[in-house]
């Protein structure tokens, strides 16, 4: 079904303007310990001990097979990161970890609040090379060898933080389960959304919580809301859910193409959004579950993207074809899909970090293949 209607002809909104927290905020600073190593295969982690976790079934079956359990980054890897120089960060349920081309390093001064290890959900880098990560107990920021984190005692809105973004300005946005606020490197400020309701079949939710923030090639700045999908430009919040056939509430992310077409990812179905109009595009052709998760495209032009997490497709542009995954080569129940420097698409989430390197999942461990 097509919706013959742009985003130029959305309602718009003006946005209420964002109260600002005036708080001196200079975060808890540490220093990373990072030697030199000849070793090329020589990997720096810290001490914590991994649990083996439960492999999570659908019908009965395992949806993955986890070997070499201590050789893993992680047994959960939430998120996937290429930064400018091409180095490769890791946010797990152990922290994060830092790949520099020769050896994997465990930032071990990114802590929470109560100064215990966090679990990373998102990671970004600003216009100053600066890398940011969200996790469970706030935000950090690493500027080369200097971590400083930051929490709700010096002005985020809530430790809670699910997704972070740097925009072209240097402005961090924040989505936490309370709502969005910014950083502008001396002080917070929140950022207003409407409320929408919690998702009870999930098992962290709130009325209030953002699941993922993007800014397009334009400027604009996208949220992915339990209240619907918005946008903001030019000082102006758009209510795109309420003007477009969405019929549910709960999206989950937002996708730019190379061609600058926006996909949309909800908790019923795949939408796809362009100057030229809004389209469902998996309605009554794919099992949804518990909802379209991660998208990336790859090299060819073909979408990636995840259903009910088990499940992963393919989208030419005409045809949705499921990706057959055999006994030996499962990967890992998916949270996030990611397209490197050298466009290969990598696979992280419960199970690990993986590749899909000639039609078969690749197991990257703390030795790599790289």
């Amino acid at each position: 079904m097509k919706t013959k209607l742009t985003l130029h002809e959305i309602k718009v909104w003006t946005v209420v303007v964002a109260s600002i927290i005036i708080t001196s905020c200079k975060g808890q600073v540490s220093k990373i310990d990072l030697q030199d190593a000849t070793d090329s295969t020589t990997t720096k982690t810290s001490d914590t001990t991994l649990e083996k976790p439960q492999i999570p079934q659908l019908n009965g079956e395992r949806m993955f097979q986890l070997e070499n359990f201590d050789k893993q980054i992680s047994d959960v890897v939430r998120t996937v990161f290429q930064d400018s120089k091409g180095h490769l960060w890791f946010g797990t349920q152990n922290g994060a970890f830092k790949y520099d081309g020769q050896v994997l390093t465990h930032i071990d001064d990114i802590k929470g609040d109560s100064g215990k290890g966090v679990t990373i959900k998102d990671i970004t880098e600003d216009k100053e090379g600066k890398i940011w990560l969200g996790h469970t107990d706030g935000i950090s920021s690493i500027d080369g060898t200097i971590v400083t984190n930051y929490y709700e005692t010096d002005g985020l809105l809530n430790n809670d933080v699910w997704c972070i973004t740097a925009d072209r300005t240097g402005t961090i946005w924040i989505g936490t389960i309370d709502g969005v606020c910014t950083f502008n490197g001396l002080e917070f400020s929140n950022f207003k959304l409407p409320e929408g309701k919690a998702d009870a079949t999930r098992g962290v939710s709130s009325a209030k919580m953002v699941h993922h923030i993007m800014e397009d090639r334009k400027g604009t700045m996208w949220f992915s809301t339990n209240a619907g999908l918005f946008s903001y430009a030019n000082n102006q919040l758009i209510n795109v859910s309420d003007n477009i056939d969405i019929k549910t509430n709960f999206v989950n992310e937002v996708f730019e193409d190379e061609k600058g077409t926006l996909w949309i990812s909800t908790k019923q179905d795949l939408f796809r959004l362009s100057a030229k109009g809004f389209t469902n595009i998996t309605k009554d052709k794919i099992e949804v579950g518990k909802g379209i998760g991660s998208i990336a495209e790859d090299k060819n032009g073909t979408l990636w993207f995840t259903s009910n997490q088990h499940y992963l497709y393919r989208y030419d542009g005409n045809t949705i074809s499921e990706y057959q995954k055999s006994d030996d080569h499962k990967g890992p129940v998916i949270f996030q899909i990611y397209k490197d420097q050298k466009d290969r698409l990598w696979f992280v989430g419960f199970g690990g970090a993986f590749r899909l390197e000639n039609g078969k999942f690749v197991n990257i461990t703390q030795n790599g293949p790289w």
